[in-house]
């Protein structure tokens, strides 16, 4: 019966619990407040009975050794006794005033006889109800004992009782429903915030477009809830977030997969193409076989190149189980004057200028890696700008990085190709075919592979020329 009366409690709803857990509070005083009230009031009433007592039997007392006995009876339902006590025992005077059973007060008398003191005592006295006694010593071996009825202060305090009973179950009603009213506006905004989870709950978070528009925006609930507000629409916005970012890296997937499926079916087919030739008598002439041939062997090559551009990515993306560097100290300065020597020998319509810097600036990195970085920066001011455009290398170096500019004199990259120039199979010049226009990754292994050296690669901010900016850091060679 317990555990089930406990089930359905912690079922109820937060406001409902807590509004009964604050009238349950609420009754648990109350009841020590009336109990407390009830105990002095009580204590009150027969401290006044005990005192009104005594000034009666001052009057009595006078009266009794005046007459022997007591001859006025001051109230309605009061006793007077009085008895001798000489010789240990009480002996009742006659006539008196007393009830039919006079042993609760001869007991009391013969006490008296005992105590130097005046007693009071409540007793129950047969067929009259509950008493309470005084007793005084009216003169040697001769006391009085009084006997007041305790029904008014009984009544009173039932009734003291009644009303505290009723007015702290009004009040308690009362505060149970004001509070259950004022728990549920102060709870109403983690209502709101519930619904908004509901509403995210029933949101299609597979679409590769998912954003969460909802927010709990509803003011109010006081410092607690607005912290918890703020903190669930961080976690909303880190949600959205994600969701963006995973969103992007869907796309981005299946464009690369796509733009890679694209670039090698070109060679495939025609290595096919060429494959197919050969069943036929002219192709297999020696002049036209040795030229299909060659044609064979460059798209082979072409397809070899590319597939190590991804093998090379693949790896660099999983950096932290295969790390494709071996890293040795060189000299930058002396890596990129190499870089130069061999772009002025491949692309001799582009003039080429080594900006004067550092003598020398010794790092610890893969310099064959380094300079497959600066031989595609090269390759592609060459190959995205017309002849005799003129290139620049500049080498510097800052009290923590080491950076090398590469910069051509060509038109630019437009805005709207700069955030995705370091993306793969990406083409700022759509129309550029792959013989002269590369397969799009030359940008994105560069980028890859200094970023594995603990680099970055960007783009410089002057609009109307390239310049691509390798950062390294600065760290010397042992």
């Amino acid at each position: 019966m317990i555990r089930r009366a406990w089930r359905s409690y912690r079922r109820l709803r937060l406001g409902t619990r807590l509004a009964l857990g604050l009238g349950a509070l609420s009754l648990v005083v109350f009841a020590v407040v009336g109990t407390a009230l009830t105990a002095y009031m009580r204590d009150y009433l027969q401290h006044q009975l005990g005192y009104q007592m005594k000034v009666v039997q001052t009057v009595q007392s006078k009266d009794a050794a005046a007459h022997g006995t007591v001859t006025q009876k001051p109230y309605w339902g009061w006793f007077s006794a009085v008895y001798d006590v000489s010789g240990g025992s009480a002996v009742l005077r006659q006539p008196a005033d007393i009830p039919h059973d006079t042993r609760p007060l001869t007991r009391f008398a013969e006490d008296m006889a005992d105590s130097d003191t005046e007693l009071l005592r409540t007793v129950e006295l047969d067929g009259e109800g509950v008493y309470r006694l005084r007793g005084c010593e009216v003169e040697p071996g001769v006391v009085l004992v009084s006997a007041a009825p305790m029904k008014d202060i009984d009544d009173t305090i039932e009734q003291l009782v009644t009303v505290q009973v009723i007015a702290f179950g009004l009040a308690l009603l009362g505060l149970v429903v004001a509070g259950r009213a004022l728990l549920r506006r102060g709870l109403q905004p983690l209502s709101d915030m519930a619904h908004t989870a509901h509403g995210i709950a029933s949101h299609d978070l597979t679409e590769s477009a998912s954003r969460l528009h909802v927010r709990a925006d509803a003011p109010g609930g006081g410092p607690e809830v607005e912290e918890l507000r703020t903190a669930f629409n961080t976690m909303l916005e880190h949600i959205d977030d994600s969701l963006a970012v995973r969103a992007e890296a869907e796309q981005r997937l299946r464009r690369f997969v796509a733009d890679a499926s694209h670039e090698l079916r070109t060679p495939l087919m025609s290595v096919r193409g060429y494959a197919d030739l050969f069943q036929y008598a002219p192709a297999n002439a020696p002049g036209e076989r040795d030229r299909h041939l060659a044609r064979l062997r460059a798209e082979a090559a072409r397809m070899g190149v590319l597939l190590d551009d991804l093998l090379l990515l693949a790896r660099l993306d999983a950096a932290e189980v295969e790390t494709p560097l071996r890293t040795e100290d060189a000299d930058l300065v002396d890596l990129v004057a190499q870089a130069a020597d061999a772009f002025r020998a491949s692309h001799p319509g582009h003039p080429l200028r080594v900006a004067p810097g550092p003598a020398a600036v010794p790092l610890r990195l893969d310099p064959q890696r380094v300079r497959q970085v600066l031989d595609n920066l090269l390759t592609n001011a060459a190959v995205h700008t017309p002849a005799g455009t003129p290139v620049s290398v500049r080498v510097t170096v800052s009290p923590h990085t080491a950076q090398v500019h590469v910069v051509d004199e060509g038109r630019g990259i437009p805005p709207g190709d700069r955030e995705r120039v370091f993306d793969r199979f990406y083409r700022v010049d759509k129309a550029r075919s792959r013989d002269r226009g590369g397969s799009g990754l030359g940008l994105a292994v560069a980028r890859s592979l200094v970023e594995a050296h603990g680099g970055t690669l960007g783009l410089g901010d002057d609009p109307a020329r390239t310049v691509f900016i390798v950062t390294l850091p600065l760290r010397p060679a042992r």
